[in-house]
């Protein structure tokens, strides 16, 4: 049922959103060097890796960390990053890997490949097993400001209240924290 959600809510929004995409895409292009997507190494369903893409908002060379533990993340920052981070435009291309079957619209936010202790915590509280999502409980309750471990219990109450309902609630929750540009950082 949760494959059948994802992909009807993909197939009303991806034509919506080309034009915005190639906009986006060449906007990247033009004011830095390198490609418009960047393709990160992240921990699926079980543990197991694949691509996710995002728009590039960091320079090439910036190190393969989560953005938290980069000595001032600004100073790596493409010309148009911030924008894009803030208002969380660098996520589109992760409507790729909804329709692939990597993530799902809503669940866990998959880990970067070297998040250890976050891939620790979460293989431990079994929360490996589910789909990540673009957006999850964890992101509209703290998103970048947490703690690991907050995070992860946010993702087991996220694993036990499953729901299509609970879904469609973390969806809306998430407009409205994107829209107020609340929890982010840089």
């Amino acid at each position: 049922m949760k494959r059948i959600f994802d992909l009807a809510i993909l197939l009303c929004v991806t034509p919506a959103l080309l034009g915005l995409i190639l906009v986006i895409g060449l906007a990247v292009r033009l004011t830095s060097k390198g490609p418009a997507l960047y393709w990160s190494d992240r921990v699926g369903r079980n543990n197991t890796l694949f691509k996710m893409p995002k728009f590039r908002t960091m320079q090439i060379g910036t190190p393969t960390l989560a953005t938290h533990l980069l000595t001032n993340p600004a100073q790596y920052l493409t010309p148009i990053g911030g924008f894009l981070r803030k208002s969380s435009l660098d996520e589109i291309p992760q409507l790729w890997s909804i329709s692939t079957g990597d993530m799902s619209f809503v669940g866990p936010r998959p880990a970067l490949f070297n998040q250890h202790d976050l891939i620790v915590l979460r293989t431990g509280a079994g929360v490996h097993q589910l789909t990540p999502g673009l957006t999850g409980w964890a992101q509209i309750n703290g998103r970048d400001e947490l703690p690991i471990p907050d995070k992860v219990a946010l993702d087991v109450e996220y694993m036990r209240r499953h729901s299509l309902a609970f879904d469609c609630q973390i969806l809306f929750l998430t407009a409205a924290k994107v829209l107020r540009r609340d929890g982010i950082s840089h």
